[in-house]
């Protein structure tokens, strides 16, 4: 459902009114819902499957990266924080790498309990960008683009414990 929903977010991003920016952020809202809602009813249910533990982490990653690219382009993303948007591409890049690489392994890669928080902070952050313009005041862009940064710190911070708890499957 995620990659479905996100061309839908994009026009309603790119068509620029208040009222389709609030369909995307709907959109949005479902989207990241709809990546909670899918993994705990599979672990419930215990209907996991391997196609669903491959396309999980490219649909977090599609969604993530096409809002942020999206959100440069529209300009809700400027100045200094275009540098905690590549920190997050280039982790997300690097964390595809590392599973794609481990993916016929049997052994299960590491993740931290910090790096569902870092996603919680970095999805919010989005949606507030998402309707930022929305607002007379410049304090929901600044919220967006403070937890933007902070999921940044928090990606890094991530992304090194997630290679060096890792980095023994390389052996």
């Amino acid at each position: 459902m995620r990659i479905i929903l996100i061309p839908a977010i994009i026009i309603c991003m790119e068509l620029n009114d208040p009222y389709y920016n609030w369909v995307g952020l709907i959109f949005y809202i479902i989207a990241c819902l709809s990546d909670f809602l899918d993994g705990y009813l599979a672990r419930k249910f215990e209907i996991e499957s391997n196609f669903g533990r491959f396309l999980d982490p490219i649909a977090d990653k599609i969604l993530v990266v096409a809002m942020l690219i999206i959100l440069l382009d529209n300009d809700k993303i400027t100045g200094f924080f275009v540098y905690p948007t590549l920190v997050i591409i280039i982790r997300e890049i690097l964390v595809s790498g590392l599973r794609d690489f481990f993916w016929h392994s049997s052994k299960s890669l590491f993740v931290t309990k910090l790096s569902k928080w870092k996603t919680l902070i970095q999805m919010s952050s989005l949606g507030f960008l998402i309707v930022s313009g929305n607002f007379s005041t410049n304090l929901i862009l600044y919220t967006g683009n403070f937890g933007l940064t902070l999921a940044s710190i928090f990606t890094i911070y991530t992304g090194y414990i997630y290679f060096k708890k890792n980095l023994k499957l390389f052996k």
